[in-house]
């Protein structure tokens, strides 16, 4: 991504923790991890301003709904995105939504409610998590 290169030291830092976590991460969560603590980024301030420095370049999305970030897994865009959390392990997908975009906005519009930006968030349960949970129910047998 050709943004990477006139991003700061600190954004960098960043977008790297993002992009090697598995799962979301709150920006103390980031502050938190050693890496980063490493590269001299000890305030929390100093991690919201390369958040919002990535969002507005579109490389990191906010999850709404767990207040945590994730770095964009595709190339910097500004069309609506979504997103599949998994409820027991946290492992976050991303999803286009370019197909539903149109039927929200004229929904929003039917309804008189001018649209800021779209993100659609599914919570759920993911095949791993879901056969672990089916092997265990397997193992304790009936009730």
């Amino acid at each position: 991504m050709s943004e990477n290169a006139a991003l700061t030291r600190n954004q960098k830092v960043v977008l790297a923790a993002l992009a090697g976590s598995a799962v979301p991460l709150s920006a103390y969560d980031i502050l938190d991890l050693a890496q980063v603590r490493a590269q001299g980024l000890k305030a929390p301030l100093t991690i919201y301003r390369a958040l919002d420095k990535l969002q507005a370049l579109s490389l990191v999305h906010r999850i709404e709904s767990l207040n945590a970030f994730v770095a964009c897994d595709r190339e910097p865009h500004t069309h609506p995105v979504g997103f599949m959390s998994c409820e027991q392990c946290k492992t976050t997908v991303e999803l286009p939504v370019g197909d539903c975009e149109e039927l929200l906005r004229t929904s929003a519009r039917a309804n008189g409610f001018r649209l800021d930006r779209i993100t659609v968030e599914i919570s759920g349960c993911c095949t791993s998590c879901a056969t672990a949970k089916q092997t265990l129910q397997k193992q304790r047998g009936p009730r």
